[in-house]
Formats: structure tokens, sequence, C-alpha cells
């Protein structure tokens, strides 16, 4: 898996990130997402980088997977963590590195960015395929636990399976 390639998406990639997000909604969570309100926010993310950035992998010029990483600023730290949301690795391309060779990819922007302090995602805690392999990349689950208060009920956007 080496030909993997990691590019910042563009807007052409919208359709792709669409159907990942949708099939990702689904598998995860048993949900349906609002195609409108979906399309919409990621036609926001994808014409404004202060929201946050989409990267693709692509394997032999195909996308294969998706990750979105947003900003949050840390004032204790003087700087700003990387949260890895929106994963999502087309099931035939699992289990073979490829969400390995992206994070890599957060990793290096990380290194070389002196205002990135670090790398944080959230993971359901009965997900743990994907908990196993965050540790192996050397993630450690720290003391937080994160809480919400969302403005609107989520389940106004979603739809259940």
């Amino acid at each position: 898996m080496n030909d993997i390639k990691i590019r910042t998406a563009k807007n052409t990639d919208l359709e792709t990130l669409f159907h990942f997000q949708k099939a990702m909604a689904q598998e995860s969570e048993g949900i349906t997402l609002d195609q409108e309100k979906l399309t919409a926010g990621l036609t926001a993310i994808l014409s404004d980088t202060n929201i946050g950035t989409y990267y693709v992998a692509q394997l032999d010029g195909k996308t294969i997977a998706c990750i979105m990483v947003t900003k949050e600023w840390s004032e204790w730290r003087n700087g700003h963590a990387l949260w890895i949301q929106s994963v999502y690795v087309k099931p035939e391309n699992r289990r073979q590195g490829v969400y390995r060779h992206m994070y890599e990819h957060l990793q290096c922007i990380a290194r070389q960015e002196p205002s990135i302090i670090g790398i944080r995602l959230y993971v359901e805690k009965e997900n743990h395929k994907a908990r196993s392999v965050y540790r192996e990349l050397g993630m450690d689950e720290n003391r937080y636990i994160v809480c919400e208060w969302l403005k609107t009920s989520t389940r106004r956007y979603l739809k259940a399976a």
C-alpha cells in the first residue's frame, strides 16, 4: 500500500465525500443523513478552510478514504490541536494501512507547523476495533470524556435506519 497518495480534498471530491459520509453514518450509527444538510455541510468545509480540512487517500487514482480535520485552540498550550473527524475507508481497503497513511500525513503536518500541539479524536466507546487501531498508532486514551450540548436535536437532521 505504499502507492497511497494523500491530498487535500477539492470541490470535485464533493460527490465521493457525500457517499463516504452517508455510508459511515449508516454503518457506524445506523442513521441516514439528511442529503441537503450533508451537501451543504460538505460544500461549506470544502470552500472554507477556517471550518476544517478534508483529506482524501487515493490508490491508483481512485479515492478510497477520507479524513476531516478541524482545529481547536488551547490557551494552556498556546497552540491548536488537530481533531480528527469523519474518517471513512472503503470496506475493501480496510486493514491495509490506509488509515495509518492518513494519520502519518497529519503527524507530518503537525511536526512541520509549530502552532499545532497534537492530534485528538473521539471514538465510540464500543468501537473496540477502531480503539485498537488508534492505540497501535501510539494514541493514548486520556482521562477526558467528551460531553456535548447541541442547540437543536441531532435527530432532527438524521433519520433512524
